[in-house]
């Protein structure tokens, strides 16, 4: 119940955040001008207009997220100052700060001053806010350990925390920026310039702390990771639509998400490989294979090649190949841009070879002009021929990652040839799967652009740009433009004018996509830093794609070793980093389970305990007094308890989920949360090879208020200790009764 001073205290609270978003508004304001500004910008060159307008609409996103709650709590210091804490920093007309950005570091002490160790700091107040309105606040003393609330404020010093893990999950992850517990704080903030890597069973908030480390690091080095962006790399888009506001909430926009599978722009994946195909594409001995493919599509020719020319016929045969084969090699260049070596050398053996059978008995040895046209002749006459621009092709072809991996992975002889293992072996070569993807990327590298495809795209790009300024040049002899008479909102001045190439500007066609949009679409595009998540999934030849993505090997990594699935997935982080980031890489982890109720996590422990005893599960912050239930039914029942459990969760507010029998993949939902989950058919689920037992660790784990079990056959031997569950056996009691 409210006291005078609390209420007192509120009506000053509230008319102090409505000042803020006044000046947020007035913030708004400003910053649409200076957009609007640059989008009518004159004089200035069309790519510092772009620049100009695409910092403006940054800005403004970042003020557009500040509504929801732009200010949730208050620092009080022993000196008396006063701190309020924000989504965005707000600053007032001198220019002093009103409001600080939660990543500020004068903002710290929200999220880790204690009672024991304060931080200067004498109270905490935490608000509570709906829309632009504080609803209510909790204050927590600080310096004195165990102290409680004051001012008539008679809650738990985490009921703001209690608050949002117990409330309805929606649509999507939210982020924690209100709520960020000392340990996730210490992490995100961590100013570490290698690889961090975060380690948490379920619930413990790695995920959304990795994300927020992204929004921290976005704040503190803005100037130098903007230009390149964050990549976000997650097990299925999902798992990335869930997560995909957390950022933009944060107001940070400059980010590509994918999964491992789109790594390569313009690639789909369609088909799916064995676990012993996978294993195998994962592992770092594919370099070797990928190598010996592509010697292999070097050839030498079983019989000399014929080729017929005009006055003469000549032959390329294997020792001319076979010598200009070691020049190419031994050039270093990928085999595509070594081709012009390999085809130097046996144009020069096939020309020297016409050249003298056809001059024989008719040029004499000083007449050197005549030898010059001769060779010039023949040489023209061998560019021009089909038969020799085929038997180059059929001895060195120029080779695609498509047109090198598919034809492999199709005949046993290649694959024999490159010392692949035959499980490779695949009748539709070219339908990719995720484990194909680093491979395909590794060959970009490996094959190198083709010299030729190349050259002839940058001779169209120099017509197009030499017609451009033609036509300008063509444009500025018949205008005769004076500065009083041209129109201000043609957008071009006389200064434009005065150069050719500055009006045919004019005429090219420009990028005009977001960073993200672009970066999306470049496989040579490279980000400033990198989030991985479900990191144990990823392969020795996955972190090989994702370290060419980011030079600076900058990388927020996330995972949790029990859950690994995937048998080419990491077994150790260090043996997984240590190639790419030898002593560059951090180790933290998460050890507080704010997802997952402790009479769940009991259930799931017991799991765990069967399939990797060494692993600790994380401690739940709460108890929910819901015990979790099952229910043993017959193939006949099975459908209609299926049906009851949907029909009961569909009118409670939160989401709910069916995983197993009936329902989704356990790997489907990796990385997700739900209020209500119903796994079906356990025994079934354990079943699925090796990675069975993780599998059911993850369904067991994604529910954040109640767990309900089905099973046709009997309990797998984890689950049979009587007190994980209240065991059902009519259908109206299917779902959870509340305690």
């Amino acid at each position: 119940m409210s006291t005078p001073g609390y209420d007192e205290e509120l009506r000053s609270e509230r008319d102090h955040v409505s000042g803020l978003y006044a000046r947020l508004d007035a913030e708004r304001a400003r910053v649409k001008g200076e957009y609007d500004a640059a989008l009518k910008g004159t004089g200035e060159s069309p790519m510092e207009r772009d620049v100009a307008v695409r910092a403006a609409a940054a800005q403004m996103t970042r003020l557009d997220v500040a509504d929801n709650g732009l200010c949730f709590g208050r620092l009080d210091a022993h000196s008396g100052e006063r701190s309020y804490i924000g989504r965005i920093g707000l600053r007032d007309e001198d220019d002093e700060p009103v409001l600080l950005d939660w990543r500020a570091p004068a903002s710290r002490a929200f999220y880790v001053a204690t009672g024991a160790h304060p931080e200067d700091m004498r109270r905490r107040r935490q608000f509570h806010t709906r829309g632009r309105r504080v609803v209510d606040f909790t204050d927590e003393m600080l310096g004195r350990p165990g102290a409680g609330s004051r001012d008539g404020a008679d809650r738990d010093a985490d009921a703001a925390l209690l608050a949002a893990v117990n409330a309805p999950r929606g649509e999507g992850m939210r982020d924690i920026v209100a709520t960020i517990q000392a340990e996730q704080d210490e992490i995100i903030r961590l100013d570490h310039p290698g690889v961090l890597v975060i380690e948490g069973g379920p619930g413990t908030g790695k995920t959304v702390v990795a994300l927020h480390r992204v929004a921290y690091l976005l704040y503190t080095q803005r100037e130098r990771m903007e230009r390149h962006g964050v990549l976000v790399v997650g097990p299925n888009p999902a798992f990335l639509h869930h997560i995909g506001r957390v950022l933009p909430s944060l107001g940070e926009s400059d980010v590509v998400f994918m999964t491992t599978g789109d790594l390569v722009p313009g690639l789909h994946v369609t088909a799916e490989d064995t676990p012993e195909a996978t294993r195998l594409k994962g592992s770092r001995a594919m370099l070797d294979v990928l190598a010996a493919a592509i010697a292999d599509r070097q050839r030498l020719p079983e019989e000399p090649l014929t080729i017929a020319l005009e006055d003469v016929t000549v032959r390329i045969d294997a020792e001319t190949v076979q010598w200009a084969r070691e020049e190419a090699r031994e050039s270093g260049l990928p085999h595509n841009e070594a081709r012009p070596v390999f085809a130097e050398i046996v144009t020069y053996v096939v020309t020297e070879r016409a050249v003298g059978r056809i001059a024989r008995g008719w040029i004499t040895r000083s007449d050197r002009a005549a030898w010059a046209q001769l060779r010039t002749d023949v040489l023209d006459e061998l560019a021009r021929s089909e038969a020799f621009t085929a038997a180059l092709g059929e001895l060195w072809p120029i080779l695609t990652p498509a047109t090198l991996l598919g034809p492999l992975y199709a005949s046993p002889d290649r694959l024999r040839a490159a010392g692949a293992d035959p499980a490779l072996w695949r009748a539709d070569g070219d339908a990719w799967t995720v484990p194909d993807v680093p491979l395909l990327d590794e060959l970009v590298d490996l094959l190198g652009r083709d010299k030729a495809a190349v050259d002839a795209q940058e001779r169209v790009a120099r017509q197009e740009r030499q017609a451009e300024s033609e036509y300008a040049a063509g444009v500025m002899e018949i205008l005769t433009l004076d500065r009083e008479e041209l129109d201000e909102d043609v957008g071009v001045t006389v200064h434009d004018l005065i150069h050719d190439a500055r009006l045919a500007e004019r005429f090219e066609e420009r990028d005009t996509r977001e960073l993200a949009e672009r970066a999306a679409a470049d496989r040579d595009w490279t980000y400033r830093h990198v989030v991985v998540d479900e990191a144990q999934e990823l392969s020795e030849m996955d972190w090989r794609v994702l370290m060419r993505r980011c030079p600076s090997r900058s990388f927020t990594v996330v995972g949790d070793l029990a859950q690994r699935r995937s048998p080419a997935g990491a077994r150790s982080w260090g043996a997984m980093l240590e190639p790419y980031v030898p002593g560059r890489w951090a180790y933290r982890s998460l050890t507080v389970n704010y997802r997952t109720p402790a009479e769940i996590m009991a259930v799931a422990a017991a799991v765990l305990a069967e399939f990797a005893p060494d692993v600790r599960p994380p401690d739940s912050v709460r108890a929910s007094g819901v015990r979790p239930w099952s229910r043993q039914v017959t193939e006949d029942e099975l459908p209609a308890a299926i049906e009851a459990f949907v029909r009961d969760e569909a009118g409670r507010e939160g989401t709910s989920v069916v995983i197993g029998t009936g329902g989704v993949a356990p790997s489907a939902t990796k990385g997700l949360e739900f209020d209500a989950v119903l796994v079906v058919d356990p025994d079934r689920i354990l079943a699925q090879g090796p990675q069975g037992a993780a599998d059911l660790y993850v369904a067991l784990t994604r529910a954040t208020q109640r767990l309900g079990v089905l099973h046709r056959n009997p309990l797998p031997g984890a689950l049979r200790a009587r007190e994980h569950f209240e065991v059902l056996q009519h259908p109206e009691l299917l779902t959870c009764r509340e305690a």
